[in-house]
Order: C-alpha cells, then structure tokens, then sequence
C-alpha cells in the first residue's frame, strides 16, 4: 500500500490527473448542468454539485495512472 500511495503523489501523475479533471470535469458540467448555468439557475446545492463533479474524473485518473504505473512496475 505504500508504494501505491507513493505512486498516486508523484508530480507527474497528479499533473496528469489535474489536466483529465478540468477537461472531462468542464465537458460533464457542461452536459450535466450547463442549461441550468445558462438560465442562472444557480443555488448552493447545484454549486455543491459542479465542485464535485470534476472530483470523478480526477480520482479515476489518479487511481489508474498509480496502478499502471505499479503493473509496470512488477
């Protein structure tokens, strides 16, 4: 478990992460909400929503990057 996590703070994986999370995340907020910013429909829970939804993206590429990394690895 150490070398994973060791793996997951490397700099280039959590750069790579950051770049798939403002990419994929602007793309889902767009589909996912983009109407509702449009007509300025905006409350706390919907801004709860689009600072989380970029979280889906990035921890996906953190996880993956961090076990393919290990598979070479081995």
């Amino acid at each position: 478990m150490g070398e994973f996590i060791r793996l997951v703070l490397r700099p280039d994986v959590i750069r790579r992460a950051l770049l798939y999370a403002v990419v994929v995340g602007a793309i889902l907020i767009a589909i996912n909400h983009g109407d509702r910013l449009l007509q300025g429909d905006l409350d706390a829970r919907r801004g709860v929503k689009l600072v989380l939804t970029p979280l889906v993206p990035f921890f996906v590429s953190l996880l993956s990057s961090a076990s393919a990394l290990r598979s070479e690895s081995v």
